[in-house]
């Protein structure tokens, strides 16, 4: 008799591991939907909001929602316990499906990296694990809660870094400057493969404006962080709200800085003119993008946000709008004046000011946008996804069964 965690023949499995909400991580859905294209069944396993199903089936990934959160954590421990929480919970769920029917391929997605041993058994077992490095953790936590890179929790998350990486069969860095320290650190060049975090084209296009009335919206789509730098954009509205009546600035997303950010908004009394909501689903907030005057990413340059990349900006320049940047490490790496609007990081000032200028000059939002559409051409998913198929099948055929 076979054991039961052996596949039916010429069945190709593959399982998303990722602790966030599947329907707007457009990351982790990309690597899906290209699996399922290509003739995989796939599971997501991920967090569940409020009112969600348990499982669901979304362009063909079936999606099970095994934890619920609220991105309200105060403090580093309720931050560890949710982690920990799903990494048991996944752990269990991942097995159980994997002794029913295995797994060839789990991509697990970081953060957190210890979250690559829940798939311990189905590794022992003949899956292959990519551990795909979201953000660099380290970093991330220190930048988090604000501790510094030679305390204790730094050097332990780093150690934490470099067992997880060995433990996986692949490991997928998001961005260049980040592959220069993982790899100087933690992993060999020769096992790990750089892939930007690229917009769907499918998703994010440009299409005919909707908008009515004579609003200008300058909108910022995504997780609220400290490292984001809302409250520098928060500021920087207010010096520009009396200049530009008919101005306005959306903000779309959850994380831990958002009753912070609608404090701020409450005491600058600018209610009427920022508006906080909620995330939305990727389909869903690319047609909220593209109706947008200005997109803005104001994030801090620290030893975290200064290197994190945000695909916000590639897709803004997908559906055509606008963006002004926090000239970040990162950002000055990636892009130029041609095809974004610089400013200071951190200075709120010079944000307001760079907003006017864009405001004033429908010339030079034009320019932007055709010279940004020419250079999104070379980063988008179409043409990064066999790289990530034939990484997939290099992996496969390493397996020998």
């Amino acid at each position: 008799m076979k054991p039961a965690y052996q596949k039916s023949a010429n069945l190709k499995r593959a399982c998303m591991l990722a602790y966030s909400f599947y329907e707007s991580d457009g990351r982790v859905r990309r690597y899906a939907e290209t699996l399922v294209r290509h003739g995989y069944r796939v599971d997501a396993v991920a967090l569940r909001k409020d009112g969600q199903p348990r499982h669901e089936s979304l362009n063909g990934v079936s999606v099970c929602r095994i934890q619920s959160r609220i991105r309200n954590e105060k403090n580093k421990f309720a931050y560890l316990y949710r982690l920990l929480k799903f990494f048991l919970n996944s752990a269990l769920f991942i097995s159980k499906r994997h002794l029913h029917q295995r797994y060839d391929l789990i991509h697990v997605h970081s953060v957190p990296d210890f979250e690559v041993f829940a798939t311990f058994l189905a590794k022992m077992t003949g899956a292959r694990i990519i551990l795909d490095i979201h953000d660099i953790v380290p970093e991330f936590y220190a930048s988090k809660f604000k501790v510094s890179k030679n305390s204790i929790a730094f050097k332990a998350l780093t150690m934490v870094e470099k067992a997880s990486i060995a433990f996986s069969d692949h490991v997928i860095i998001a961005n260049h400057i980040w592959e220069k320290t993982l790899t100087s650190r933690s992993v060999q060049k020769e096992k790990c493969t750089t892939m930007l975090n690229c917009p769907d084209l499918s998703i994010y296009y440009r299409r005919p404006r909707q908008k009515t009335g004579d609003k200008f919206i300058i909108l910022y789509p995504g997780t609220i962080n400290w490292h984001q730098g809302l409250d520098i954009a928060v500021k920087a509205f207010v010096q520009i709200k009396d200049e530009i009546p008919e101005a306005e600035f959306h903000i779309y997303g959850d994380g831990p800085m958002r009753p912070a950010v609608r404090q701020l908004i409450v005491d600058l009394d600018v209610q009427d003119r920022i508006f906080l909501k909620g995330p939305l689903p990727s389909e869903q907030i690319a047609e909220v993008m593209a109706n947008a005057d200005l997109g803005v990413v104001p994030k801090r340059n620290d030893f975290f946000g200064g290197d994190a990349f945000s695909t916000k900006i590639l897709e803004f320049m997908a559906l055509s709008v606008p963006v002004v940047v926090s000239a970040t490490r990162i950002d000055r790496f990636y892009f130029n004046d041609s095809i974004v609007r610089f400013f200071e990081p951190e200075n709120d000032h010079d944000l307001a000011l760079s907003i006017k200028e864009l405001f004033r000059s429908p010339e030079l939002r034009e320019r932007l946008v055709s010279n940004a559409m020419v250079f999104v051409n070379d980063y988008t998913w179409d043409k990064k996804e066999m790289k990530y198929l034939f990484l997939v099948a290099r992996l496969l055929g390493q397996r020998g069964d």
